[in-house]
């Protein structure tokens, strides 16, 4: 166990058995699938929203820093706000068109669903 995961272990009490090998929880992140192996669904949704549409981007496999540059390159391109977490992409507004057109750009296989 590495000597700068302490923090992980905040909660813990001490052990006296001798053979005790404390385990986290983390499980290593996935690897981020090539973009033409990834299968992209763009949606509209007003659901949760007060009345207000956004564009969500659903299916992504991979890193969240890679998620995260993916939302900041359609975010800009839009020029909206938006936001990127639990592998789905949320920008303001109806830009379906537009993101599905950008994603298949930078090489995505991607669709348009829902209505």
């Amino acid at each position: 166990m590495a000597d700068n995961d302490w923090k992980s272990r905040l909660g813990m009490v001490y052990s006296t058995d001798p053979g005790f090998n404390y385990e986290t929880d983390d499980e290593p992140e996935a690897e981020t699938l090539p973009a033409g192996q990834q299968d992209l669904r763009v949606w509209l949704d007003r659901k949760q929203r007060a009345g207000k549409v956004v564009t969500l981007v659903k299916g992504f496999v991979g890193r969240d820093a890679d998620l995260q540059e993916l939302a900041r390159m359609l975010k800009s391109r839009c020029g909206v706000g938006g936001s990127a977490k639990a592998g789905e992409i949320i920008i303001q507004g109806d830009h379906r068109d537009r993101v599905a057109e950008l994603l298949i750009r930078s090489g995505y296989r991607c669709k348009k669903a829902g209505s």
